[in-house]
């Protein structure tokens, strides 16, 4: 019996001194309870012991001794230390890099477990680092399936697992964070049994079952969130939009373009929402340039007909600007220009005054803003419907605003560029309605993406030059501000002091980043957009930024930092005129481009790129990844619909028993937390 408990921190385990601490700490265990929820990342199957004269390459476990011990140094300074492993059957050589204490350590009369794995060296057979232990003791390395941790750089895979080990008794302490109905009823382990298969498995259907109930568990609370919102939602009352016809070809007849299917498909899908008296909850995604904002405005024109009021959120007021321009031309054909009111925070006083009792004074303004909408003055009783551009996070508290100034709850929707693949959608955001565009306009223009390297990189400079000399300009991204060291050119700091004061000199360069204050952000993005500023060298900040049509090329640096669904956004911010427009990704080496970013220069579908970025990086790149209060490393299997399938039996089980969600405070926080991230929740 073990002295400590849950919640001691890891300090107390017996061998973890100070160092080994502190290289724990940096993975984010801190207490007993996080380590035994530090899942492993894989396994290696050491569990078959082999006779020495049937070993094939691979992994291998052997029962042997080991004699005829060496140490030497090779001319570069490195300890080989080397042995033969001698069973019954023959005999194999063993080597151990820079583990000069394996000689003095190992007895040549002692029969010891040996895994490692058997490969070619130069012109020999031999077993490259094996780990040892001795038969007599409990194997935690060897004999056994073996679990892989993600290390630190002063803790390996080895001591985890031996600390590990030493707590594991603390499992009969885990209290159970799912309800006993939903164990049983879903077949699952108890997270007791979980804990101790993924860490100690006697087989990989331990593995898989204890997999099954984290992966249950992570994907549980985020469904039942929905679920929750739906019943909430459904308590709701809002205000029934009608649908005047006449409006609706008079729009659409007025546009300079054709519609798309999608967006035909897409407005009546809302138009059939509005017109009930329960909350629309609908999620519009297409690729930047789709239609998502005729999309908007031809649904907001319906609830104008109906005398109501409409409020267009945008994440920033620059882009809020743009949007209160572009609506302004589809107003005008219908004479409902004067309908439209913006409303920021940065409007002189007297402005902004005015521009609250003129939306006062409208029954059926359509008001464009940020989120300060909300907290305004404006008299939202009367408001029917809100759009809510690239924002996936309008959560409780935002409702219960909106709630308390209506007296209702208006019809939610939101428009995103972001490609959301359909498995994550379906699942994460099932509590909403989904549309999709997929079909773009005919006129637009694909946007030309290519590869940058050192040899060809004085073309590439002399392709910028030729884009500012047509009075084009050119946003350059860069993954983080500051330089690491004074080799590193990727840094937005460096880029743009190399750009501005040698390459490009004789034109205006600025600098953006999220450490600028929000005022002076304002104004370097104003300066682009008017022209002021031909080359922009940005953070990740103008992935969602304004619409500057002017603006032909998108350079990217460290591409292999972004997600591909990132890379397809930034990529987004060009070719939005009239113009042949370029994205170009600076890579160090040919050679070593990942397979994805080869996907992206061939690839201009939004969606595609997303399904193929879950498949590579996982759903953390796109929605980012909940906080669960462990350290749980698995993230939500998308593709794995059984799984889907059987977390939802979970929840409608859950609902059948009325279970009572007070019960579970480590469940019902979790809830919460789903219902905080996730879209419109």
């Amino acid at each position: 019996m073990i002295d400590i408990k849950l919640d001691d921190p890891i300090s107390s385990i017996k061998g973890v001194g100070l160092k080994t601490q502190q290289a724990i700490n940096k993975l984010g265990v801190f207490t007993c309870q996080d380590l035994l929820f530090y899942l492993p990342r894989k396994y290696d199957d050491f569990s078959n012991i082999t006779d020495i004269n049937k070993i094939i390459p691979g992994n291998v476990t052997l029962k042997a001794k080991i004699t005829n011990l060496t140490t030497r140094r090779s001319r570069s300074g490195l300890s080989i230390t080397e042995g033969i492993a001698v069973d019954q059957t023959g005999s194999v050589r063993l080597i151990w890099f820079n583990q000069i204490y394996r000689q003095a350590s190992i007895n040549p009369n002692e029969t010891y477990y040996i895994s490692g794995s058997y490969k070619l060296t130069k012109t020999k057979f031999s077993i490259i680092n094996p780990s040892i232990e001795t038969i007599k003791e409990v194997t935690i390395s060897n004999a056994r399936i073996v679990p892989i941790y993600r290390e630190s750089k002063n803790v390996s895979s080895g001591q985890l697992r031996k600390i590990i080990i030493d707590i594991i008794p603390l499992v009969k302490n885990l209290k159970e964070t799912l309800p006993q109905s939903i164990i049983d009823g879903m077949g699952l382990l108890k997270i007791n049994q979980a804990v101790q298969n993924i860490h100690y498995p006697k087989s990989f259907v331990d593995i898989e079952k204890a997999q099954e109930r984290f992966q249950f568990e992570e994907l549980f609370p985020i469904l039942l969130a929905n679920e929750l919102s739906k019943e909430a939602l459904a308590s709701q009352n809002s205000l029934k939009v009608a649908f005047n016809l006449d409006l609706a070809r008079q729009f659409v007849e007025k546009l300079p373009f054709t519609l798309t299917n999608d967006q035909r498909r897409v407005i009546w899908q809302i138009y059939i929402d509005m017109q009930k008296n329960k909350p629309m909850n609908r999620l519009v995604e297409g690729d930047v340039g789709s239609g998502k904002t005729v999309v908007a405005v031809m649904s907001a024109v319906m609830a104008q007909s109906s005398g109501f009021k409409v409020a267009f959120m945008a994440p920033t007021e620059l882009l809020a600007q743009q949007h209160a321009k572009t609506i302004y031309n589809l107003l005008k054909p219908l004479g409902l220009e004067k309908s439209l009111i913006l409303l920021t925070g940065s409007q002189k006083s007297k402005v902004k005054n005015n521009a609250i009792k003129l939306a006062n004074k409208i029954n059926n303004s359509f008001v464009v803003g940020t989120h300060s909408l909300l907290t305004s003055g404006v008299d939202w009783h009367n408001l029917a419907l809100i759009i809510i551009d690239e924002q996936h996070r309008f959560g409780v508290d935002q409702r219960m605003i909106l709630q308390r100034k209506a007296g209702h709850l208006p019809h939610f929707l939101s428009i995103t560029a972001t490609p959301i693949p359909r498995s994550l959608a379906l699942t994460i955001f099932n509590d909403l309605n989904l549309s999709r565009l997929e079909t773009m306009p005919k006129n637009r223009k694909e946007i030309i993406s290519q590869f940058v390297y050192p040899s060809n990189f004085n073309i590439f400079l002399n392709d910028l030059k030729a884009e500012l000399n047509k009075g084009r300009q050119i946003y350059i991204v860069c993954p983080y501000i500051h330089q690491k060291n004074k080799m590193d050119k990727q840094a937005a700091e460096y880029v743009y002091q190399y750009y501005s004061s040698q390459l490009f000199k004789e034109y205006q360069v600025g600098l953006l980043h999220g450490q600028l204050t929000a005022d002076l952000q304002q104004k370097i993005m104003s300066k682009f957009v008017s022209n002021k500023i031909q080359i922009l060298v940005a953070t990740t900040i103008i992935e969602v930024g304004v619409d500057v049509a002017n603006a032909s090329v998108m350079v990217i640096n460290g591409p292999e930092r972004f997600g591909l669904a990132q890379l397809h956004q930034l990529r987004g911010r060009v070719g939005r005129g009239e113009y042949s427009s370029y994205c170009y990704l600076i890579v160090n080496d040919s050679r070593n481009i990942l397979p994805r970013l080869r996907q992206f220069i061939l690839i201009n579908d939004g969606f595609k790129l997303s399904e193929l970025d879950l498949r590579t990086r996982g759903p953390g790149e796109i929605y980012g990844k909940l906080q669960h209060g462990k350290n749980i490393s698995f993230q939500l299997t998308l593709d794995n619909q059984q799984l889907i399938n059987k977390t939802l039996q979970g929840v409608k089980l859950f609902f059948n028993n009325k279970e009572n969600m007070l019960k579970y405070p480590e469940l019902d926080q979790r809830v919460k937390e789903a219902q905080r991230i996730t879209n419109l929740n």
